[in-house]
């Protein structure tokens, strides 16, 4: 199976550590995107759009800085760079050494730059979301899509997508594929009435995959997932495609 979750926007800092491979990253068809997305980005943070394309405040100025030097900075995994809520709440360095070696195995991070990493992986920190129009691609998410099909799509098991919408835009499913993935969706209930809050979606979605990396067997179904999380006492809904997570306020 894999568990398909979004980057994080905060990211720790790599003091020491070898300098990027590109080719020795997961997934290898990736690497002439990779070169192409890190290539333009480098070449965007050296002029003075780089701010309004990559959106961001004064305080985030230094982030362009830290994009400059990405060739030669120093790197970390993958699961020591994302930080945040998610990532929080997935509590890698906690889980047991048979856990943790699942999470290596099942876990796929998607990301603006990247396209896809295991967690494994060895990047240095940067900054570039997947929802940027990076000149002189475009939409990033558009620019993925025909590189990470193949690769998600030839996934034989189930695909849980535990992914923000912003970077959902960058793989969906062929119509063959749709039957074993399933997106997750997080709901608050209050007073009868349901609606999306981003901070508790994300702390929910982090103990998620969490749950299924702690998971001896990984379930083959939807149906077999609904049934992991509801033996675990979440109120869950399955739908075509969709499993809603419903907590209470």
């Amino acid at each position: 199976m894999l568990i398909l979750l979004p980057p994080s926007e905060g990211k720790s800092t790599a003091r020491r550590g070898a300098a990027l491979d590109l080719a020795g990253l997961s997934f290898p068809e990736l690497t002439c995107h990779r070169e192409k997305v890190l290539d333009a980005l480098v070449e965007l943070c050296h002029t003075p759009a780089a701010r309004q394309v990559l959106e961001l405040t004064d305080g985030l100025a230094g982030e362009i800085t830290k994009n400059r030097g990405l060739r030669t900075a120093p790197t970390l995994t993958a699961a020591k760079l994302y930080s945040g809520v998610l990532y929080d709440h997935l509590g890698l360095t906690t889980l047991a050494p048979a856990a943790r070696r699942r999470a290596h195995q099942r876990v796929v991070v998607m990301s603006g730059l990247w396209g896809a990493l295991r967690l494994t992986d060895r990047v240095p920190p940067y900054r570039l979301s997947m929802g940027v129009r990076l000149p002189p691609m475009g939409g990033l998410a558009a620019f993925w899509r025909p590189a990470l099909g193949p690769i998600l799509d030839a996934e034989p098991g189930l695909v849980v997508d535990l992914r923000s919408a912003t970077y959902g835009a960058a793989w969906k499913p062929r119509r063959e594929a749709q039957a074993r993935v399933v997106a997750v969706r997080v709901l608050q209930e209050l007073a009868g009435k349901r609606t999306v809050v981003s901070h508790m979606a994300k702390a929910t979605r982090g103990a998620v995959a969490r749950s299924l990396v702690e998971n001896t067997k990984a379930p083959a179904t939807p149906e077999q997932f609904a049934h992991i999380l509801t033996r675990l006492g979440y109120t869950a809904e399955l739908h075509p495609g969709r499993l809603d997570v419903i907590i209470s306020a």
